[in-house]
């Protein structure tokens, strides 16, 4: 079956590495492979996925949409969030009825399964927000001057501020993801290497950015263990 592939990151100094976008398009090019799929059109986009008008600033997603239709195929991305992490985006990409393929959910993942995934990481944004929010309000309860000139990098005061700040976000982050992990070990699985594939899954990064390891998952369970003891 002839199909479309679709890739994006998000910002231009991931655009010019090629990092992002080599390993896009080298998962999708090994499902394509296993599942017989004929790759006829790459469509490469260095934007952004925010926004109400996503689709709107977003060209090459939708030159892909009019090669799906054109094709009578799937459009091919390596990862939900590659297309975006709002639900209503989703539907409304659902709505063009050209069929999306998630290779990392594989062939069988319908409409439905991809509204779950947008929504999980939708809401998984909302807490970090939230807690972000009142742990600075939490911050100014307890006299820390945001932003205070006084507060020179380097002094022993700034030291300290900046460490607190950091204890706290890494916690709150912690917290954040503890029902995702709880989730992910309710439905059996029990490694760490699993349950990082499913935070990787689910298009959840890590407070870097990055992708979640065996290693990853461990700090964050130890820093809620360390909280609740």
């Amino acid at each position: 079956m002839k199909a479309a592939a679709y890739t994006r990151v998000s910002t231009d100094k991931q655009g010019h590495s090629g990092l992002g976008l080599e390993a896009q398009q080298a998962a999708i090019r090994a499902f394509a492979a296993r599942e017989g799929f004929d790759i006829v059109e790459w469509y490469t986009e260095v934007e952004t996925g925010k926004g109400a008008d996503a689709l709107a600033r977003r060209p090459q997603l939708a030159a892909a949409l009019k090669a799906g239709r054109a094709l009578r195929g799937p459009v091919l991305v390596s990862k939900l969030d590659r297309l975006s992490r709002d639900v209503h985006f989703i539907s409304g990409l659902m709505a063009e009825r050209v069929e999306f393929i998630v290779t990392e959910l594989g062939r069988q993942a319908d409409p439905f399964v991809l509204h779950l995934f947008a929504a999980l990481a939708e809401k998984e944004r909302q807490l970090i927000s939230e807690r972000t929010k009142a742990g600075l309000a939490a911050a100014k309860a307890r006299g820390v001057q945001l932003g205070n000139p006084r507060l020179r990098a380097g002094t022993p005061e700034f030291v300290a501020v900046a460490r607190r700040a950091r204890t706290e976000k890494a916690d709150d982050r912690a917290t954040d993801l503890s029902d995702l992990i709880a989730s992910a070990r309710a439905s059996g699985k029990a490694t760490l290497q699993q349950i990082a594939d499913y935070l990787n899954m689910l298009g959840v990064p890590t407070a870097r950015g990055a992708t979640w390891s065996p290693m990853a998952v461990l700090r964050i369970e130890r820093r809620l263990a360390k909280r609740a003891a």
